[in-house]
């Protein structure tokens, strides 16, 4: 890739992870006025559109025809690996706090070769299997003060982010061969269309109960702004910088998202931090990035 190509690819990257940073401390701002519910709704209102223009531009009116194999595949894509992952952390951002919900969401990786595991595409080597322990451990410990404190809502809403973020790794391993085959626009196209419909069903009763004339246009700004620029472009840009730099080498931009998200909770929202979750995050994500970026077993060559 020439330098100029890759350097633009590196500054997306990190101008995605910075908006992803900012966003949960915005979404926090949200779902005191509107709830996760609400958020939902008005996101998957705008998310379908969004989708239909991307194809529309991308295509034209000719749409691709798909076997039925893998319209079933991006079925269960859109109503598990993106609805359920988006209600899932929506909920759970609402019940724990911006600098939590960043730490959880980032163990994403590990839940990933977990599943690369599970379903035999990928062996794991004794350095990857430590660093999902010590991911576990960390995760625990994270967690700890909420489940000694018997605050159950925000520990509940941890456990909620940790299936949020194996979802999403069930999104990733599952995607790969329909991206590969068919693009990732039309894969994130036609899975959002296909989520739409069940999140705007599941959302609309609390939608009905959101004073939507009081909202504040600045409130609106932010709204937009999380649904289509951190959502939406945010994906898209994402899979882009991926494609350019390659997963290895973009992948640990991701651990830039807590401490993103840390700093702004904290100028926004006045979160503090007790140096027990510090040591918790540092070590959930050391456990991660051992995971990830350790050679695979050398009996099954990773991926």
């Amino acid at each position: 890739m020439p330098p100029s190509r890759a350097s633009r690819a590196l500054w997306v990257g990190l101008l995605t992870i910075l908006v992803w940073g900012l966003n949960f401390p915005l979404q926090k701002t949200l779902f005191q006025v509107i709830g996760p519910g609400g958020f939902l709704f008005l996101r998957y209102l705008l998310m379908p559109v969004c989708a239909a223009l991307l194809l529309l531009w991308h295509f034209g009116l000719a749409w691709p025809r798909l076997p039925r194999a893998d319209w079933w595949a991006l079925l269960r894509l859109g109503l598990i690996g993106q609805g359920l992952h988006l209600a899932l952390a929506s909920y759970g951002v609402h019940w724990s706090t911006a600098f939590s919900s960043s730490v959880l969401l980032a163990c994403g990786p590990v839940f990933t070769l977990l599943i690369l595991r599970l379903t035999g595409l990928e062996a794991l080597s004794r350095a990857q299997i430590l660093g999902v322990a010590v991911a576990a451990g960390g995760a625990l410990l994270f967690m700890s003060d909420k489940l000694l404190g018997a605050q159950w809502q925000a520990s509940g809403g941890d456990l909620v982010l940790l299936l949020a973020a194996a979802l999403f790794s069930y999104y990733t391993v599952a995607s790969k061969p329909l991206i590969a085959r068919h693009g990732g626009v039309l894969v994130m196209g036609h899975v959002t269309l296909f989520a739409s419909l069940p999140v705007l069903l599941f959302s609309a009763p609390a939608a009905a109960r959101v004073d939507w004339a009081g909202i504040s246009p600045w409130l609106w700004a932010g709204a937009i702004w999380a649904v289509v620029v951190s959502g939406f472009a945010g994906w898209l840009a994402w899979g882009w910088v991926n494609a350019q730099r390659g997963v290895a080498r973009t992948a640990p931009l991701v651990y830039l998202m807590p401490p993103i998200a840390a700093l702004s909770a904290w100028v926004a929202m006045g979160e503090s931090f007790s140096p027990v979750k510090l040591l918790a995050a540092a070590v959930t994500l050391g456990g991660v990035a051992l995971a990830q970026f350790a050679r695979p077993s050398p009996a099954r060559g990773g991926a």
